[in-house]
Order: C-alpha cells, then structure tokens, then sequence
C-alpha cells in the first residue's frame, strides 16, 4: 500500500473513533428533549438495519443460517445498551475506561470460546487492567472497589459484551459481512427496544415524548453511526489489526477530553492513575503478535 493509502485508511478508523468518543454528548442530548437512551438506541439501529436491508438484502437469508450469529446479535445489542446508556447518566470519562478493559474480559472468553490458553503477557495484560479498575472503582467514602452507579455497572456489563461480540466475530468469520452487520444492528435494535419496553412498563424508563426537536437529532446520529461502521470497514480491512486497535484507543482521548471540556466527567488522579493502566494494558493488547 502506499503512504496515501495508510494515511487515509488510518483517517477513516480516527473518525470511526471521534464519532464514537463524542457520542456522549448527543445520547444526552436526546435524553434532555425526552427521549431515553434505551429508545434513541432502539429508533438509531432500526434505522441503521433498514439502511443495510436496502443495500444487501441477501444478508438476512445467510443470517437465518447461522444460529451463531444470534449470539452475536446478543452481543452487539448489550455492548450498545450498556455503553449508550451509561454515557448518558455517568461520568463519561470513568465510563469509558471501564468499557475499554475489553481486552482484559477477551483473554478470559477467548480461553473458554476459542480454547486460546492465556500467555503469560496476556496474564499480564489482565494483571494489569484489573488492577486499574479497582483504583478507578475505589472512591474514598467507600471500603471495597465497588461500582458505585449504575453507570459503573452498564459501563462493565457493555465493556464485557463488546468483549463477547470480538470473540464471536473472530469465531464467525467465515460467514458473509453483509450478515454479520445485521447480526449486530438487528441486535442492537432489538435489544434496546426489548429492555426499553421491559423497564417502560417497570416504571423504570419514560415513554419517549415525540418531538420533531428529537427526531432529527436522533436520524442525524443514526447516519453518523452508519459512517463510522463503514469507516471502520474501510480502515480496518486496509491496516494490521495491531494498527486498527491502536487508532481505536483514541476513542478515550476524544470522549475524555470532550466531556472535560464541557463539564460531563472529572479527571481525579485515581481516575488518571487507574485509566493509565487500563490504556496501558490495552495497547499491549494491541502490540501483542496474533494467536495462532
């Protein structure tokens, strides 16, 4: 490939990740004009899964195929529930950093799924974003590292089904990508609007106030997420996958920095101290030769 080409395909998984960083703020936006984030997830995939019903409708005749993929779509749709929602009510910072020790819960599930023994490296790696979590979880009015929120518990239950869903999409490579990406925006849509209805009919979740201020927030939101996945596509089948989750890391820079800047997230030195090491242990992940 030539320098151009690196550099472009390196710039589509940046903007991948700026979209997905500065997601926070318009997730919260919604959720100011009255629409949840159970239900703005819900109307964005169902939009998204339209889009790609349009342009490969032969997708869903090899989904149907592969009862694996319903894994996946699980997968897909708890990563989403859990980051959107927790971005939206949490500190953005703090919730980012525990989604991102993915890497940790993938030496654990790739062990169990795929029967890939952990390296001592990967112990390592895990040693190391384990020990990151507990200072960020450990506040000073509380004895024990525990979540504190609800946010702390999305942002973990999102980070280890974002975990899931790498997994199984290593394990279902063989299939088609048009019935991979229904798969995860079929899941997404399905599970979002699933546990909004359960917690709508719980009292635990508003019924959406529909609003034309909303709805074209939440169709533009739509369409950026359809960017990123086909920016994602574009730069990740051009680099090494050592390279594409490098450039993925900056995610933490963009969400962090933004929420600072507007006032949705404080970085403390244990917060500084316990993401460094879950950053730390991710980009090894990163750096780490491929499995056999």
């Amino acid at each position: 490939m030539t320098q151009r080409a690196l550099l472009l395909a390196a710039g589509a998984l940046v903007v991948n990740a700026l979209i997905w960083g500065l997601s926070w703020w318009p997730f919260r936006e919604l959720h100011s004009l009255g629409l949840h984030p159970l239900w703005a997830t819900a109307l964005i995939f169902v939009f998204s899964l339209a889009c790609i019903t349009v342009w490969r409708p032969g997708g869903w005749a090899v989904f149907t195929k592969h009862p694996l993929l319903w894994l996946l779509a699980a997968g897909a749709g708890f990563t989403n529930v859990g980051f959107n929602w927790a971005v939206t009510v949490g500190d953005v910072v703090r919730v980012v950093l525990l989604f991102y020790l993915m890497p940790a819960w993938s030496v654990l599930l790739a062990w169990a799924v795929l029967g890939e023994k952990p390296t001592r490296m990967s112990l390592l790696r895990l040693l190391l974003a384990m020990t990151g979590v507990i200072i960020v979880l450990k506040s000073p009015d509380s004895p024990w590292p525990v979540p504190k929120d609800i946010a702390d518990w999305l942002a973990l239950m999102g980070g280890f089904s974002f975990a899931v869903t790498n997994v199984l999409l290593r394990k279902l490579q063989y299939t088609p990508s048009e019935a991979r990406m229904i798969a995860m925006f079929g899941g997404g849509a399905l599970t979002a609007s699933g546990t909004a209805w359960l917690g709508m009919t719980l009292s635990a979740v508003p019924a959406p106030l529909w609003s034309l201020s909303w709805i074209w927030l939440a169709l533009g939101l739509g369409l950026a997420f359809l960017i990123s996945n086909m920016a994602l596509q574009y730069g990740a089948a051009r680099l090494a996958a050592s390279t594409t989750a490098i450039v993925m890391l900056t995610e933490i820079l963009f969400a962090s920095l933004s929420a600072v800047a507007l006032g949705a997230a404080e970085l403390s030195s244990r917060t500084l101290l316990g993401g460094g090491l879950i950053v730390l242990a991710a980009a090894l992940a990163a750096l780490a030769p491929p499995s056999k």
